[in-house]
């Protein structure tokens, strides 16, 4: 008879943020796979859990994931975990999960705590429709696109990033986006647990006065009605254009040069302008 294997959330910080389901499930299972065994024991020594603990930390994820399927295969029952949080959300795990799927072995998810659903609830910004991006591209070229396309984005944006990146990736969102607001959350529930809200200039000022460490989450407000004016006015200024006989890809890379958006996102757009009609 299979095992089961069973996706165990655990704290982004502090250690009373985990839920009594979770830790009788710690208890019970035969092995607990955990991102970093080190980072891992203190909370499992915190609640007085000894368990069998196979790290599955970078390069080793695709091997120990066939060591912990024969295991589940076998009969064991494993509990997968990551440093914080939920497995498999910007953190390892994921390979484990979809093997485990084509394997036919039960999956049982036992729910807590993510740092994006933490920071979106205290941002104040819109919940109802939102878009996690995880964390952005580390090569400048491509986390500049990526923002760029994600200016467009009329639901509430979350994005995490780490702290050698932070300054620059707020530049170049300050570049992008404008004034747009945003929320940055650091070390949540943790002791230097801290949230700056402001525009994304403003956030930035205040970020180069504390000390850069942990992990940060940043929540940015959707685009606005103004800003819809500003891409509709775009749009109009591509209609024109097409009228004096610029083709349309000409038309979208001049008129987003001077707009200062996304070349890509606006042809995308252009495409309901009937260039017989323009």
């Amino acid at each position: 008879m299979k095992g089961l294997l069973y996706i165990v959330s655990t704290p982004i910080g502090n250690l009373e943020d985990i839920t009594l389901r979770a830790l009788r499930i710690l208890k019970e299972v035969d092995i607990i796979a955990a991102e970093d065994t080190r980072h891992s024991l203190k909370l499992l020594n915190h609640y007085n859990i000894s368990k069998p603990l196979i790290s599955y930390w970078g390069e080793r994820e695709k091997a120990k994931t066939r060591e912990l399927i024969l295991r589940i295969n076998s009969g064991e029952s494993v509990a997968l975990i990551s440093d914080a949080g939920t497995p498999g959300i910007s953190d390892p795990g994921s390979v484990l999960i979809k093997k485990a799927i084509e394997e036919g072995i039960e999956i049982i998810p036992v729910p807590g705590p993510a740092a994006f659903v933490v920071a979106l609830s205290l941002s104040g910004f819109s919940t109802e429709e939102f878009i996690f991006c995880g964390f952005l591209p580390a090569k400048l070229s491509q986390r500049q696109k990526m923002l760029k396309e994600l200016s467009f984005e009329r639901r509430t944006i979350v994005i995490y990033e780490s702290p050698h990146r932070i300054l620059q990736s707020l530049s170049d969102m300050k570049q992008i986006f404008g004034e747009r607001r945003a929320v940055l959350v650091k070390e949540l529930t943790k002791i230097f647990e801290d949230i700056i809200r402001g525009s994304i200039a403003e956030i930035s000022e205040r970020l180069v006065e504390t000390k850069i460490a942990g992990e940060y989450v940043i929540v940015v407000e959707g685009m606005s009605e103004d800003e819809k004016v500003h891409v509709g006015d775009a749009l109009d200024e591509i209609k024109l254009l097409m009228k004096k006989g610029l083709g349309r890809k000409d038309a979208v890379k001049r008129t987003a040069g001077a707009y200062g958006l996304s070349r890509k996102e606006l042809y995308d757009m252009s495409l309901s302008i009937d260039p017989d009609r323009a």
